[in-house]
């Protein structure tokens, strides 16, 4: 499975648990930890947790598992690491105070389309 079709299958999972403000940021070119970064927003942390289960189960069918989750407890910011792509799930407050979209500007937005 190629890092975009990963990808395509977060972002559609986030969207199927109304996950706001999905972006996703090919950083292949200017980083080498990951060749996507998908950053979603939660209304709180039982959404946040749901749609990390999400895309933990649709990535799963597909063979893909996660190397590393992080801060699934507690809900705020869990990231997971599936080595190509990384998901980055936030509650609006720590998405507003990280500002990853910024800290990655050198990437490229990329649209479900381009996906």
């Amino acid at each position: 499975m190629t890092a975009k079709e990963m990808a395509k299958t977060a972002y559609l999972a986030l969207e199927e648990k109304k996950a706001e403000d999905i972006t996703v940021i090919d950083i292949e070119k200017v980083s080498t930890i990951a060749d996507y970064f998908i950053i979603a927003s939660g209304n709180n942390n039982n959404q946040v947790q749901a749609m990390v289960d999400s895309v933990d189960e649709e990535l799963h069918k597909l063979g893909c598992d996660p190397r590393q989750v992080e801060g699934y407890r507690q809900g705020n910011w869990v990231l997971l690491d599936y080595g190509d792509i990384i998901v980055h799930i936030f509650d609006k407050k720590n998405r507003l105070f990280y500002e990853l979209e910024r800290v990655w500007r050198d990437g490229t937005e990329v649209t479900l389309s381009d996906l």
